[in-house]
């Protein structure tokens, strides 16, 4: 069995923020109830997070259901605009990490978004040859916690990490039973990572480094 990474996506492998800013402010602009107009500011605050909670958090002028409608537009328009403007930028060193790292490991993504993000950043960037599986709450229900649970179950447990760039992904993988990375690059901070990753580029050598570290016994 081979070990395993789990990958957070934004702030760990792109960054979307300009896309999204741009293509929620073309719904949100059309409706002036909402009283929201993003920032690429507090849309990285946003990022990581659920959409309910970014619901509450960018809409508390409007119920919660009607929040969570303007919401499903607002994901609509963004997969639109990525699809169209060949998705977010990759963190640099990117590509050449990741096709280093998938013959050896198992590699997967678990992301807090909505059904169809991950899959847009899969086929924009030619990148499901890399990955074995994904999850995110908009397929499953489950939290990231649970998600990173079940990739790895279904992959029978192998030893593993979760890369991520902020202190709710390190909670997630805390609770999942994993050691967490810290993508320092990224959009977050973390508390008490496992390790720090300052580029995409070093990954290689820290997972072989991690993986024979007393860290997995």
């Amino acid at each position: 069995m081979k070990d395993a990474i789990v990958f957070d996506l934004d702030g760990t492998l792109w960054d979307t923020v300009s896309a999204v800013v741009r293509s929620w402010n073309e719904v949100l602009d059309r409706r002036p109830e909402a009283r929201a107009h993003l920032t690429e500011e507090a849309m990285r605050a946003y990022m990581g997070k659920t959409t309910e909670q970014i619901a509450a958090l960018m809409l508390p002028a409007l119920p919660l259901e009607e929040a969570l409608a303007l919401m499903a537009e607002c994901t609509q328009s963004e997969y639109a605009y990525l699809r169209a403007h060949g998705g977010g930028r990759l963190f640099d060193g990117l590509r050449p990490a990741l096709e280093a790292l998938c013959a050896p490991y198992d590699l997967f993504i678990v992301s807090n978004c909505d059904s169809g993000y991950i899959e847009i950043f899969l086929e924009v960037h030619d990148m499901a040859r890399c990955f074995r599986g994904h999850a995110c709450p908009g397929d499953t229900g489950l939290d990231k916690a649970g998600n990173i649970r079940k990739v790895l179950a279904e992959a029978g447990n192998p030893r593993a990490f979760y890369l991520g760039d902020t202190d709710g992904d390190e909670r997630a993988a805390r609770l999942a039973g994993i050691p967490f990375v810290h993508a320092a690059y990224g959009f977050g901070r973390a508390e008490r990572p496992d390790a720090v990753l300052e580029r995409f580029s070093d990954l290689p050598a820290l997972a072989a480094e991690l993986f024979s570290s007393p860290l997995f016994g």
